[in-house]
């Protein structure tokens, strides 16, 4: 008996340090975003805190740009799972390949993740501008000059320049997901396909995407949440933007209306705030 007690304030004393940080970093803003957003207040220390009750919901969601915020978000999540997630399986497919030249692959897929946000934004804005960027200048040189755009200033458009821009640079960290599990795939169940002759297409079909199902879990839990979170890009691409944590920013930093961004979103506003 003494010894059970003793293993299990072993437990407790080795969970106790990350338990506290959880609970101070994670657990309590979580929760005190929640019980703002049932009250009003100004964020100013000492300011009071009344209780409004569902008042603050129904103003963000009586709200236009909120559901184009809303929308915008699921713009990014349908670019995730259209675009990032066979981009990041294909690349992962090419880079557990037994073609030459894989190392220098993964090095150069997994880059733009190395870059930091600013960085890439900077490249994209550069690149997309209507008047020296380099793909407007590349649709004039092979003669398309129809199809030259101002691509960020340009509604709809801007935002789906912004979805394929965070695609391209985060591509190369989904890869190495879908690696993970490509390589935990045992050669045996490969050969025993073989021997059976399922190759190629079906070999993909029937193997290699059924036994990769948990990194396709990984990979739709962190979109979710990436997309809900979208800010970096949107921000650093077009200065503003609709997005819903950049609709938190809004209320929380410009207007000071901490009440209404922990409604807009209860707990991206929690790590906005």
């Amino acid at each position: 008996m003494k010894k059970k007690l003793s293993s299990n304030f072993t437990i407790i004393l080795f969970l106790a340090p990350a338990l506290i940080l959880f609970a101070m970093f994670i657990l309590y803003p979580v929760c005190n975003t929640i019980y703002l957003s049932f009250h009003s207040w100004k964020g100013i220390y000492g300011a009071p805190v009344n209780f409004v009750g569902l008042k603050n919901y129904a103003q963000v969601l009586s709200g236009a740009d909120f559901w184009r915020s809303l929308l915008n978000s699921v713009f990014f999540m349908i670019g995730g799972f259209v675009i990032l997630m066979p981009l990041s399986f294909g690349l992962a497919l090419l880079i557990t390949s037994k073609l030459k030249g894989t190392k220098i692959m993964k090095t150069s897929y997994f880059m733009p993740v190395m870059l930091s946000t600013t960085a890439v934004a900077l490249m994209w804005v550069y690149m997309l501008n209507p008047s020296y960027g380099v793909v407007n200048q590349l649709l004039r040189g092979i003669g398309l000059e129809k199809l030259c755009q101002d691509w960020l200033s340009t509604p709809v458009l801007n935002m789906w320049c912004i979805i394929l821009v965070n695609e391209w640079m985060y591509a190369g960290y989904n890869m190495l997901i879908f690696a993970a599990g490509l390589v935990s795939i045992p050669s045996d169940v490969y050969e025993a396909a073989k021997l059976d002759g399922c190759t190629g297409w079906k070999k993909l079909r029937y193997i290699s995407i059924p036994l990769s199902k948990e990194s396709f879990k990984i990979f739709s839990i962190l979109c979710v949440t990436g997309c809900l979170k979208a800010f970096d890009p949107v921000w650093a691409i077009t200065k503003g933007g609709l997005t819903i944590l950049l609709r938190c920013r809004h209320h929380c930093y410009i207007m000071k209306h901490l009440h209404l961004s922990s409604s807009a979103n209860p707990v991206p506003s929690a790590s906005c705030c």
